[in-house]
């Protein structure tokens, strides 16, 4: 199950993808949108702007031009000119605008409009122009150009300017916003077409890039379809990181896959042989019609015994998965070390006997350590009851005991049969047995080194061996004095 849900993970990433063509054709789409949105303001704005400000400048020379002939024509003193009043018209209706003209009095004594003849004009623009400057400006809102320029006389004597008035006109900028409405609506138009443009682009592009994803996506159903057939996607980098990546998820799959199958296997086996043992006694014994008591007894022992085999199996699988899932937690304490390998030791010494091996312990500093006590028992027992039924006879078995000011080091050294070069790496591997002829005759689930390699992790420690087949094998046991939660 496990797996399969990795797997459906993994191609919900692509289904992810898939929609990954729709995201990028709408990046691009809103990309163009923003440029075009964005150069159509721009160049508006840019065209609007100059516009403006050339039709300032004209103004403003025109004023100036103006000024100078009020000031030949004496009109602030006599405004009946009829050339002067025809220029003032005619600047009027060339800018499509209005006209002032007033005097050192701020008195208008002259509106293209003739609405305002005779009023008082304090404006800052008039005030400004009185101290000798030249306004301009542009309202945006109302849409008109505002000048004001102030008609001076230069003493010839003196070489002093005396300001005699203000020339304030206003103009309307009907015609540039006509080229500006104008130009707004051929953009519009380049720009749809540019739209139209970029929709195709963006459809083109966006199925070159999302192809290779295709193909990926074709890639895992082929591939789990004929497990032996990696993925090679060349396309782009990512895309070959990706085949790489999944090449690897596949070949961890398997291997869990094999595993598992190993393991359904080996506890198969494993529990049926005492099955098949007890079945073969009890067959025999209803075999017989009159069986005798001595080999009724003979025959209950050995089901006894198989049964306490079974049982056994079972009791360290259970205990294995239990520590591979995580459910069993360490109850660490401070625990004298010393202590506890005489009581293994002393335990093991009936064993030992029995086959004739000697049973040697040596300490050489008093440890105290951190540790779960009945757990680290258990799997220290079981390399040292190793040592012992894989050995000679006669022979020995020497546990040394060391620590530094970080770890505690236990070294068990046999000089039993050794383990092939070729079994090393498997000997932690659940059921896997070195010397299969002799497995049954010596006992155990062959679950027990496993159980042994876990505990050690569970207390971030470490086990490194070391065999000569023939000569013996040495367990090098690495735990850390405190424990590292």
């Amino acid at each position: 199950m496990a797996e399969l849900e990795k797997k459906e993970k993994f191609l919900k990433k692509f289904e992810f993808i898939r929609s990954f063509r729709l995201r990028i054709f709408l990046i691009i789409i809103a990309v163009g949108l923003f440029a075009g949105i964005t150069m159509r303001y721009g160049v508006l704005r840019n065209y609007e702007e100059r516009e403006i400000s050339a039709r300032t400048a004209e103004i403003t020379n025109q004023m100036k031009i103006l000024a100078n002939h009020l000031i030949t024509y004496n009109y602030l003193q006599d405004n009946s000119s009829e050339i002067i009043n025809a220029e003032l018209s005619q600047l009027a209706t060339l800018y499509g605008g209005r006209v002032l003209v007033i005097d050192s009095n701020f008195r208008i004594i002259k509106d293209s409009y003739d609405i305002s003849v005779g009023k008082i004009m304090i404006a800052r623009e008039v005030i400004e122009c009185f101290k000798g400057a030249t306004i301009s400006n542009y309202d945006e809102i109302n849409r008109y150009i505002e000048v004001a320029v102030p008609i001076s006389q230069t003493d010839a004597q003196t070489g002093e300017v005396r300001i005699l008035g203000v020339l304030l006109t206003s103009a309307a900028t009907t015609a540039i916003d006509a080229n500006v409405a104008l130009m707004n609506r051929q953009a519009w138009i380049l720009e749809i077409v540019t739209m139209i443009i970029i929709l195709g682009a963006a459809l083109a592009i966006s199925a070159v890039i999302v192809r290779p994803f295709d193909r990926v996506t074709q890639e895992i159903n082929r591939v789990a379809t004929f497990e032996d057939e990696n993925m090679v996607v060349s396309s782009y980098i990512e895309t070959e990181e990706i085949a790489d990546a999944f090449n690897k998820l596949r070949a961890r799959l398997k291997a869990l896959d094999d595993s598992r199958q190993e393991f359904v296997s080996n506890v198969s086996h494993e529990l049926k042989t005492p099955l098949a043992s007890m079945k073969v006694l009890a067959d025999s014994l209803n075999m017989q019609e009159e069986v005798p008591a001595e080999l009724y007894k003979e025959f209950m022992q050995d089901i006894a015994a198989e049964i306490d085999r079974e049982n056994k199996i079972i009791t360290d699988l259970l205990a294995l998965v239990k520590m591979e899932k995580g459910a069993t937690g360490l109850n660490i304490e401070a625990c004298d070390i010393n202590a506890m390998m005489e009581l293994i030791i002393k335990r093991l010494g009936p064993i030992a006997r029995k086959n004739e091996v000697d049973l040697i312990f040596e300490s050489h500093r008093s440890v105290m350590a951190e540790i779960d006590e009945v757990k680290l028992t258990l799997a220290l027992s079981n390399l040292i009851e190793n040592g012992i039924k894989y050995n000679k006879h006669p022979g020995w078995v020497k546990v040394v005991l060391d620590a530094d000011h970080q770890n505690m080091h236990v070294t068990i050294t046999d000089s039993g049969i050794g383990i092939p070069q070729e079994d090393l790496e498997h000997i932690y591997e659940r059921f896997y047995r070195v010397d299969k002829s002799h497995s049954k005759e010596i006992g155990g689930t062959g679950l027990g080194l496993a159980i042994t390699r876990k505990t050690i992790f569970l207390h971030r420690g470490s086990i490194n061996v070391d065999s000569t087949l023939g000569e013996g094998t040495t367990f090098t046991v690495r735990i850390p004095l405190s424990y590292i939660v």
